[in-house]
């Protein structure tokens, strides 16, 4: 069963999930501390960031029998450029992620 709760973190509120398959936090929450008109491009911003994008694939390899290596390196080559735009829904589909949810 999903349960929910709330952590305050230099006065914003994070959302923490937990169901049957982990524990999740907010990133939608965290990014709204960032800029909240535009919580959508602070997200992406960070996912299409080169470090970010090594964090998850080496989480993806440790964690996710599932992981796609090939799929993964089209996605660490792109990681800088102008035209990279990396979702939350595209790199779970793209890559068979767990550990991520986009809702």
């Amino acid at each position: 069963m999903a349960r929910n709760s709330k952590i305050e973190v230099k006065g914003t509120e994070i959302t923490l999930f937990k169901d049957e398959q982990g524990h999740y936090i907010s990133l939608t929450d965290i990014a709204r501390f960032k800029d909240s008109d535009h919580m959508d491009a602070v997200i992406q911003n960070w996912l299409g960031n080169r470090k970010t994008i090594k964090l998850l694939g080496f989480w993806k390899q440790l964690y996710n029998p599932n992981f796609k290596p090939l799929e993964f390196e089209g996605f660490r080559k792109q990681t800088g450029l102008n035209s990279f735009v990396l979702t939350p829904e595209r790199w779970t589909v793209t890559n068979n992620a767990i550990g991520m949810i986009s809702k």
